[in-house]
């Protein structure tokens, strides 16, 4: 395997916003949804875009309820999020031995920045694709296809890193290597099931994978 590029979800891969994100939904749900939703069903809004969970909730009221849970995200962001353990010092020690390392996440550019900023891998990545930056988020290979764009890299060199379904389905899309991480809330069955290259149980197992 030749790699020299790896692309990387952030929420629940690089940073853990779990419990915010559960917590932020919640609150969202109690306010507009007809009825209580149960922890293992918002767990099922994590990894879409926020508009398209939202949408299952109530229809008619996505904009509103878009606010909602964006004010409660970024007033709470910083009590909840943190990075996994050995995230940091593994992607400095990838960005040390000259691989293109990029984010691919489906969240807004500004809580992205918030979150790589609290967790100190702000300015580690030569490339961010936000929500704000597709037409269509993963799994279509959009996203994907952009980041190696900017970084002049092709699909066959890149391995795609994630904890979500929309992030392994994406990856084959695109035509990459894909690695799912078990730490996933969903359980790594999910991700097993669809068969990634590799499956890291932390994320300095990412260094063996590539050969050192």
């Amino acid at each position: 395997m030749s790699i020299n590029t790896i692309l990387f979800d952030l929420d629940g891969t690089l940073i853990d916003t779990n419990e915010l994100i559960i917590s932020s939904f919640t609150h969202t749900v109690g306010q507009y949804a007809e009825r209580p939703y149960s922890r293992e069903e918002i767990l099922d809004f994590i990894g879409p875009p926020l508009r398209e969970s939202l949408a299952v909730v109530n229809a008619e009221r996505v904009e509103e309820m878009v606010l909602t849970y964006r004010e409660h995200n970024i007033t709470n962001h910083d009590h909840f999020v943190r990075a996994y353990d050995g995230v940091v010092e593994t992607i400095k020690e990838l960005k040390a031995r000259g691989y293109q390392l990029g984010i691919v996440t489906t969240k807004m550019r500004h809580t992205v920045q918030m979150g790589l900023d609290l967790t100190g891998l702000n300015d580690l990545f030569e490339v961010v694709v936000t929500l704000d930056d597709v037409q269509n988020a993963k799994p279509h290979p959009e996203p994907i296809i952009k980041a190696l764009q900017q970084l002049n890299g092709k699909p066959e060199d890149t391995l795609m890193v994630g904890d979500n379904t929309h992030d392994i389905e994406a990856g084959k899309n695109a035509g990459t290597h894909t690695a799912g991480v078990a730490w996933t809330i969903k359980g790594r069955q999910v991700l097993d099931d669809l068969n990634p290259d590799y499956m890291l149980n932390e994320m300095n197992d990412l260094l063996d994978v590539l050969g050192g």
